[in-house]
């Protein structure tokens, strides 16, 4: 067995590890009711697909969520996601249907169907809202009278946060996009005030990966790193294209060359291109 230091928790495996695990029971307990209503605090739950380190080897695709279900009979299921995907929005409420949809049998009616939460922890930004915690719930349009209460879908997008603590929720976000950059003896105050936290750092600290999880991780940092930059490049591409187009209208309207590549920021060899494109066009 090999032991890494510094792992990152937002890396999906490692997250269902610290926090899918029978023996971190009590972590994954503390974090979600960081994140639910007072109404929904858990007191005891089962961890339906715990992290199993041979179900890992044989199929690296299994591990990507955590479903719990705790005493009142509420169902959880807890998802790290790292990178952007088109469409997102729609994978959580699949997962959230899925789950709800799991608990009916051959012969039990829907009075059984229990409350079903979905807890979706993003490295990234999904919602057009300003915080970092969203809630969604069926509600009516015009009175905003719930339907049943049967469905909770809950956002934590990470970089919006501002690093301003006031609540359990704030430290335990923290911990996930700072735990990396820690150890057990660095763990700010704040973090080290709440027990489970600090737990979870020590679990992460001591955390032994076999030879195909360390091989899982670094395949999994170097796969995000390419997203990202792929991502960034293509962001890159369509802001200079239009930049480009404005460009292009700026010259049509008669706009010098030289103003129109001091306002954009463009090097003026590139807009002179751009005004001799203008030029050929109007000479066909």
């Amino acid at each position: 067995m090999a032991t890494m230091s510094n792992l990152n928790p937002r890396i999906d495996f490692v997250f269902k590890k610290l926090f899918g695990s029978e023996e971190n029971k009590d972590i994954l307990i503390d974090f979600i009711n960081s994140i639910v209503s007072d109404t929904d605090q858990v007191l005891d739950l089962e961890i339906k697909n715990p992290y199993n380190e041979k179900q890992f080897a044989s199929d690296k695709q299994t591990i990507l969520d955590i479903k719990a279900r705790d005493r009142s009979g509420t169902w959880f299921n807890i998802e790290m996601q790292m990178v952007d995907q088109d469409y997102y929005a729609q994978r959580p409420l699949y997962f959230w249907a899925r789950l709800y949809v799991s608990q009916l049998s051959v012969g039990i009616n829907y009075d059984r169907l229990a409350k079903t939460i979905g807890i979706n922890i993003l490295n990234f930004n999904c919602t057009e809202e300003e915080r970092y915690h969203n809630e969604y719930r069926l509600r009516n349009v015009r009175s905003g009278r719930g339907l049943i209460e049967h469905q909770q879908i809950h956002f934590i997008e990470l970089e919006k946060f501002d690093e301003n603590i006031s609540s359990v929720m704030d430290r335990w976000v923290k911990f996930l996009k700072k735990a990396d950059e820690y150890s057990v003896s660095t763990l700010p105050n704040e973090l080290q005030e709440v027990p489970t936290i600090r737990r979870a750092m020590e679990v992460l600290d001591t955390m032994n990966l076999s030879y195909e999880e360390r091989e899982f991780y670094e395949s999994r940092l170097k796969w995000i790193r390419d997203e990202k930059a792929a991502l960034l490049s293509a962001e890159q591409r369509g802001w200079r294209k239009a930049q480009e187009e404005f460009a292009l209208r700026l010259l049509k309207q008669g706009i010098s060359v030289e103003e129109v590549a001091k306002g954009l920021n463009l090097p003026m060899h590139e807009v002179e291109s751009l005004a001799t494109r203008i030029k050929d066009a109007e000479n066909v």
